[in-house]
C-alpha cells in the first residue's frame, strides 16, 4: 500500500467504534460469551469476525498498509478488547507488543512487506518464545541455541508457556549462539520463524491445562528449525538490550489491557450496588461498599494515567532498554490493581460472584497470571528497589524523601509524602524489604503519572481520590517496611506440631 493510500484510512475513532460494535455483536448476539468462557479457544466464527476488522493493523507501519504503530491506538484497541474479554486483549497484546512492534523496529526491510501483508490480508498471528521449562524468569541462562551454516540459522531447544501455542503463524524465537565447542554465548539472538515454511514447523509436545485465560492455548514446544539469515532481527547494539527494549515496551502496554478490564469491573460494581437492595437501601448506600467501589475507581484513574504516559513515551522510535524502573512500576502495580479490583467485585456480587461465568470470578482467574508472566511482581518490585538504591548511593543520599524530590519520575509529587517517606534506606535490606520498598516507589512514580494526567485536563475529583488512595496504600507499605519480622519457614516442622497430641 502506498503512503497516499494509507493516509485514506478511516479516523481512529471510527475504526475503534466499528471494532466495539463487532465485539458486542459476536459476544452477545451471534454468540454468548458466558457460554464459551469456560471452553478452550475462541469459537472460530467469533474469532473470524473479530479479526476481519483488522485490529492488529494498529501494530503495523503505514508504509506496509497498517495504521502506523501509534501507541495511543494500540492501547485503545487493547482497552476496547479487555472491556469485553481479557483473554482477547491479551491475544492482541501478544501480537502487537511481543511480535509486530519488535519486527517493525528491528526486522529486515526485505522481510517486512510479505509478513505484514499476511497479518492484514490473511489475519495471521505471531507470538514470542523466551521462557524455558528449567529456567523460567532466568532468561539469560536459556539453553535454546543457534548455529549458522551458510545463510541459514539452525535453532534447537524447548520453550513453554507461550501464549498462542499451536495457533500462531509466526514466532519470534530467542536463543543463544553455540560455538564449535558446544558452549553458549552470553548475548541473545532473535529469529522470526514462519511455521508455514518447510523446515520451520514447531512441534507442540503438550498443551497445558491452564485454569484461566481459557481461549488462549499454552504448552511446551520443541524447537528444531532452520531460519533464513534475513529473518534474524538486527539489534541497535546487543541482543540483550533489544530484549530489554522489547520487554519494557510490552510492560508499558499492560495498562492498555488493564484499562478496559478495570473500567468494566467499575461499571458492573456501580450497576450492581445501585440495583441491589438490602434492608430497603441500595448496597451503594453502605459506607464500606462506597469505600470498595472508590478503590476500584481509583484503580481506573491510575490506569488512565499510565495509559496517557505510555502513549507519550513508549513508541518504537524510543529505546526503552534503560527504563526499567518506570516499566516495572507500570506492569507490577497495574496488575496488582487488576487482581484487587476483580476480588472486590466478586465480594460485592455476593453468591452470584461465585458463578464460574461471573465477571468477578472470571476476572480473578484471568488477571492472576498477569502478576506472574513477563516477570513476577515480587521480582519486579525487588528490581525497582535495587535500582533506586544504587541511584541513591550514586547521589550520596540514603534518605528516601530527599532522593525522590530530585528524581525525574517523582520530583513533582514527592512533597505529598514528605512525612511518610522521610527515612533512611538501609543498604543491607532483606529481600522482603526490597519488595516493600519497590512497591512504595512504584506508587510514588504512579502519583507522578496522575499529576501529569491532571495537568492535561482529566477531571480533578478522580485525580484527587486516586492520589488519596495511593497515599493510604503507601502509609500501610511504609508500616510493613519498618516492621521487623524475621520469621522464616521451619522445614522440619512435624515434631511436636500436632494439636491433637497436646
Amino acid at each position: 500500500m502506498s503512503a497516499n493510500e494509507s493516509d485514506k484510512q478511516v479516523p481512529f475513532s471510527t475504526f475503534l467504534n466499528t471494532l466495539k460494535s463487532t465485539l458486542k455483536s459476536v459476544f452477545y448476539k451471534k454468540d454468548n460469551i458466558e457460554t464459551f468462557v469456560q471452553k478452550r479457544g475462541f469459537p472460530a466464527l467469533v474469532l473470524r469476525d473479530i479479526m476481519a476488522q483488522n485490529p492488529l493493523s494498529v501494530g503495523i507501519p503505514k508504509q506496509y498498509g497498517g495504521r502506523g504503530v501509534q501507541v495511543k491506538e494500540c492501547l485503545g484497541i487493547l482497552e476496547a478488547a479487555s472491556y469485553e474479554s481479557l483473554p482477547l486483549s491479551l491475544t492482541f497484546g501478544i501480537n502487537i507488543a511481543l511480535f509486530l512492534e519488535p519486527v517493525a523496529k528491528y526486522g529486515e526491510e526485505q522481510v517486512k512487506e510479505g509478513l505484514f501483508n499476511r497479518f492484514l490480508a490473511k489475519q495471521n498471528m505471531g507470538g514470542l518464545m523466551i521462557t524455558e521449562p528449567d529456567f523460567g524468569s532466568d532468561a539469560l541462562n536459556m539453553q535454546t541455541s543457534f548455529t549458522k551454516s551458510g545463510s541459514t540459522y539452525h535453532l534447537q531447544g524447548t520453550k513453554h508457556w507461550q501464549g498462542l501455542t499451536g495457533l500462531a503463524d509466526y514466532w519470534l524465537i530467542v536463543s543463544r549462539q553455540k560455538d564449535a565447542e558446544g558452549k553458549l554465548g552470553r548475548d541473545l539472538g532473535f529469529f522470526i520463524c514462519d511455521v508455514q515454511q518447510p523446515g520451520q514447523h514447531i512441534v507442540v509436545e503438550e498443551y497445558y491445562n491452564n485454569i484461566g485465560l481459557y481461549p488462549i492455548p499454552y504448552g511446551r514446544n520443541s524447537i528444531d528449525v532452520h531460519i533464513p539469515e534475513a529473518y534474524k532481527l538486527k539489534p541497535e547494539s546487543t541482543g540483550l538490550k533489544l530484549m530489554m527494549d522489547l520487554l519494557h515496551r510490552s510492560r508499558f502496554q499492560f495498562p492498555g489491557m488493564g484499562m478496559g478490564f478495570i473500567h468494566r469491573i467499575l461499571d458492573e460494581a456501580i450497576r450492581h450496588c445501585k440495583s441491589r437492595f438490602v434492608g430497603g437501601k441500595p448496597l451503594i448506600a453502605l459506607d464500606q461498599v462506597k469505600h470498595q467501589i472508590a478503590k476500584i475507581q481509583s484503580a481506573f484513574t491510575i490506569c488512565s494515567a499510565m495509559c496517557h504516559r505510555s502513549s507519550e513515551h513508549s513508541g518504537i522510535e524510543n529505546n526503552l532498554a534503560s527504563d526499567a524502573v518506570e516499566a516495572n512500576s507500570m506492569k507490577a502495580y497495574i496488575t496488582d490493581l487488576m487482581q484487587e479490583s476483580a476480588h472486590t467485585l466478586t465480594q460485592l456480587l455476593g453468591a452470584n460472584g461465585y458463578k464460574a461465568e461471573s465477571l468477578g470470578a472470571r476476572g480473578i482467574v484471568d488477571s492472576r497470571p498477569f502478576q506472574i508472566f513477563e516477570g513476577s511482581n515480587e521480582m519486579l518490585y525487588t528490581q525497582i528497589s535495587e535500582m533506586v538504591t544504587k541511584l541513591m548511593i550514586r547521589k550520596k543520599t540514603m534518605n528516601l524523601y530527599n532522593f525522590l524530590k530530585t528524581y525525574d519520575l517523582t520530583r513533582d509529587v514527592a512533597h505529598l509524602y514528605n512525612t511518610l517517606l522521610n527515612f533512611t534506606v538501609d543498604l543491607n535490606l532483606q529481600q522482603r524489604k526490597h519488595v516493600d520498598l519497590g512497591k512504595i516507589i512504584s506508587r510514588v512514580v504512579s502519583t507522578g503519572f496522575l499529576y501529569n494526567l491532571g495537568n492535561k485536563g482529566f477531571r480533578s475529583d478522580l485525580i484527587h481520590n486516586a492520589t488519596e488512595s495511593i497515599k493510604h496504600e503507601i502509609a500501610m507499605l511504609v508500616s510493613s517496611y519498618k516492621f521487623e519480622l524475621a520469621a522464616v519457614p521451619i522445614e522440619d516442622y512435624h515434631s511436636d506440631s500436632t494439636w491433637l497430641d497436646v
